[in-house]
């Protein structure tokens, strides 16, 4: 079981940049396949990044892709999400979440989630 905690959402201009952080707590967190997803008032969420136990593999959403990098440090137990020309349409509440099984967390049912962060893209 693990526990996670999102931070580094805020207020950013068209074009700049954020890190958020995603911090696990509780035991076997390399052995999670771990991903973020964001999800704004009135829509489904959507998923962002997924990065594999072993970080090898990665893979985004065509939103973002070539615009946020996943990452994860299996010994802080600590994901990442580096947001980099940042859009209006970027604005929404991200969660981190993880599970034990890959197609859990690509389907949005992964067992643990974060409380999530808000970000927010002005124009």
């Amino acid at each position: 079981q693990i526990q996670l905690v999102e931070s580094g959402g805020g207020l950013v201009q068209v074009g700049g940049s954020l890190r958020l952080s995603c911090a696990a707590s509780g035991q076997y967190f390399s052995h999670y396949d771990m991903a973020w997803f964001r999800q704004v008032p009135g829509k489904e969420r959507e998923l962002v990044a997924v990065i594999t136990w072993t970080g090898d593999s990665t893979s985004y959403a065509d939103s973002v892709e070539g615009r946020f990098t996943i990452s994860r440090d299996n010994d802080k137990k600590m994901v990442y999400l580096q947001m980099h020309s940042l859009k209006v349409e970027d604005t929404a509440v991200y969660y981190c979440c993880g599970d034990r099984t890959y197609p859990s967390v690509l389907a949005g049912t992964a067992d643990y989630w974060g409380q999530g962060t808000q970000v927010t893209v002005s124009s």
